[in-house]
């Protein structure tokens, strides 16, 4: 039997703590992540509804998370705050990531070893069945589950980088 782990529940708090901090903002958040070391940071990583996160967002963003943080104090002791886009190679963090980003190359690692004795996979994004995550791998179709999938991420394409400049564009069309 698994029992739960202090840390991820700790993280899971904190994420339900700032979360609607960061919606209020005008962001959606995308990663979460309490770094130890020396000085802990506490990394946000967060994005508009249209996928953009310029310089301007961040600062934005760290000022409300600064505020709230400075008068909640949910975290104990002293550490630094960062906050950041996801970048073009961005993390996928939610079921639905997996499906807006159908089309794609990722790389995925695994919770534990799966039945064929994997825990790497690296494919095109196929979208979702049900709350598994579909991936073609070497030209076979793969079904991971979701809660199995401990790290995702986009991998660095030409196709990937072209969207990504063309939704800039779109994003500058709009906000001028």
């Amino acid at each position: 039997m698994f029992g739960v782990h202090p840390i991820r529940t700790a993280m899971v708090q904190l994420q339900d703590l700032l979360e609607p901090v960061v919606e209020t903002a005008g962001y959606r958040l995308v990663r979460l992540r309490l770094i130890g070391g020396k000085t802990k940071t506490l990394q946000v990583m967060a994005e508009r509804a249209d996928g953009t996160m310029n310089i301007d967002d961040c600062a934005e963003l760290s000022r409300a998370l600064s505020d709230f943080l400075d008068e909640e104090d949910p975290i104990e002791g002293e550490y630094d705050l960062e906050v950041s886009s996801p970048g073009i190679d961005r993390p996928l963090t939610r079921i639905t990531d997996f499906a807006r980003w159908a089309g794609h190359e990722a790389r995925l690692e695994l919770t534990a070893p799966d039945g064929a004795g994997r825990k790497r996979y690296r494919g095109m994004l196929l979208g979702l069945d049900g709350n598994n995550v579909a991936l073609e791998v070497q030209g076979e179709r793969v079904s991971i589950a979701f809660a199995a999938i401990a790290d995702a991420k986009l991998v660095l394409t030409d196709r990937l980088i072209e969207e990504d400049l063309k939704a800039r564009e779109r994003s500058k069309t709009l906000n001028t």
